[in-house]
């Protein structure tokens, strides 16, 4: 078999440049595949982070109610605000677990329903981190 029949012209440049294209555009798409991966970690970690803040915002606000802190302090009205509009189906008045409207009752139904909302927002947002990480 001669050199032209290999498809060179003896030098071996044309196996060469088609090796070079081939390891250019594999490197492209590493680089893509990198940027990409990077991209979908930085976003699996902002979505933890948001998981974990609205989880905060429960637990202190459940743990404020429990403690009878001045409801009339901007920092609890912020906190318990803030939680009440993360609760959801976990609500104080109308969650899944009821108790009594007295003060006894509101700090069980605070423990008790944002708790679990804690909880909830802590697994919901490990699962979609690991989702959403490459």
């Amino acid at each position: 078999m001669t050199d032209a029949s290999k498809g060179t012209d003896g030098t071996g440049s044309a196996t060469a440049q088609e090796g070079r294209g081939r390891r250019a555009s594999a490197g492209g798409s590493g680089k893509l595949k990198a940027r990409s991966d990077a991209v979908r970690s930085k976003v699996a970690t902002i979505v933890w982070l948001v998981a974990v803040v609205c989880a905060l915002f429960l637990a202190v606000g459940a743990l404020l109610i429990a403690l009878k802190a001045n409801e009339d302090n901007s920092i609890v009205e912020f906190i318990i605000s803030g939680a009440e509009r993360l609760d959801g189906p976990f609500s104080l008045t109308d969650g899944i677990f009821t108790f009594p409207e007295d003060e006894d009752g509101q700090v069980k139904s605070a423990l008790t329903n944002w708790g679990i909302a804690a909880v909830v927002y802590l697994v919901i947002g490990k699962i979609l981190d690991r989702i959403i990480r490459p």
